[in-house]
Parts: structure tokens; sequence; C-alpha cells
């Protein structure tokens, strides 16, 4: 079966050190020939990235710090959030067939960071993929989550609570994905494994913990000020 067919061993060593891969639908092989230059600088931003202790202590609230380093670092490659205008044309009738919004996008090439939402965030991804890629909208889905295997970091970190069995981890991802959710669009997928923690010592913590502090306390003040 088409499905079965694995191109996973186009991906550098390294990125196998630092990530679990799992692939659907040849997703490697579509994104080193068919859109070379953002299968670089996908691994470029994740052979650039380390999870550091300051940002899993501190968090973040609906968008944590990790997710939007990540986005940053493809925005500033000329990667843009992206929301598709969809529709399906029926003996001259149009009716709208709206997509989810896509984290980060580049020339047909469609990217989501699912660090710490419910499990169901992938179902909508996968789908939207797929919708996506039956509308020649997209070649190839890409989504980055992070390995269950953290947990024991975040345990021992005292965040273990946050990070639940019920969230976005590979292993609520991969049978997403062997059982179909993208349709025929190939999809490639990265976990975040343990090797890449780093602490960055209790000084960084302080700092960001003092940052989210003023951030919030401006943002305080601006909603007193429109009373």
């Amino acid at each position: 079966m088409l499905a079965d067919m694995a191109t996973e061993h186009l991906i550098p060593a390294d990125i196998h050190e630092r990530y679990l891969v799992k692939e659907w639908r040849n997703a490697t092989g579509v994104l080193t020939t068919a859109c070379p230059a953002q299968w670089e600088e996908i691994l470029e931003v994740l052979r650039g990235f380390t999870l550091l202790r300051s940002e899993v202590v501190v968090g973040g609230g609906n968008r944590s710090l990790i997710s939007r380093r990540i986005d940053g670092a493809f925005y500033a490659r000329g990667w843009v959030e992206k929301d598709f205008r969809t529709a399906i044309t029926i003996d001259q009738q149009t009716f709208d067939s709206p997509t989810h919004a896509v984290d980060c996008f580049k020339d047909g090439v469609a990217l989501e960071v699912e660090w710490n939402n419910k499990d169901p965030f992938f179902d909508r991804d996968l789908n939207n993929f797929r919708l996506l890629f039956d509308l020649r909208a997209i070649q190839v889905g890409v989504i980055i989550t992070r390995a269950w295997e953290l947990q024991r970091t975040f345990i021992r970190l005292g965040k273990g609570g946050s990070y639940g069995k019920a969230t976005t981890h590979h292993q609520k991802l991969w049978p997403k994905l062997d059982g179909g959710g993208g349709g025929g669009c190939p999809v490639l997928t990265f976990a975040i494994r343990p090797e890449l923690f780093v602490d960055d010592g209790d000084e960084a913590l302080a700092a960001l913990q003092a940052k989210q502090a003023a951030q919030k306390m401006k943002g305080a003040t601006a909603e007193e000020g429109e009373d």
C-alpha cells in the first residue's frame, strides 16, 4: 500500500537523534524533492531548537513560550500564519467550506506546532491537512509536538500535572496518523525528545518570570485605561 511506503531514510541522522519521527504517504520524499527550500528551513529550525527549563516552568498561557519560539523561528524565515478562504461550487451555487488557520505556511507546506493542547487538536490538524491537500492548496503537512518520554522531566520540575496523558504528544498523534486521519495528504511528524532539554539555570528562570510579570502588569494597566 502507498501509505506503507517510507522515505524516512532521507531524514538526517542528527534529526533522528533529537526527535521521534513518523511520516505518512512519503512525506519526507515530497519535501526533499518538491519543496527542498522549505525542507532546509524546517531542518534549520529543528536543529536550532532546545527545550529550556525556564520556559517549561513558566508556561505561557494560551500559546506557550515554547510554541511561540518555534513559530517565531519560521516567521523569521518568511513563513506566515495562513487562513485559507475555501468554497465549493455546485451548479453555479457557491458554498463556503471553511478550514482552520495554519500556524506556519510557505509555498505549499503547512506546519502546525502542538506543544501542549488537548489531543483532539491533532484530529483538527490532520483533517485540515486532508481538506487543503484535496483542494490542492498544500503539498504536504508537518506537525511538531513533544515525545511522551518528556513526562519524566516535567514531573521532576514539578510540572507533571500541566502535561496530562490526554494532551498533545506523539503517543496520541501516531495512532491518528496510522488511522488515516490525514487522508491522502503526506504528513511528517516530529516529537521533541528529552535529549533536547537544557537547564538554562535559575538566573534565566528569574529573568523570564520577571518579564512575564511585567507583561501581565502592562496588560492590566492597559485594560484599566480602557474603562
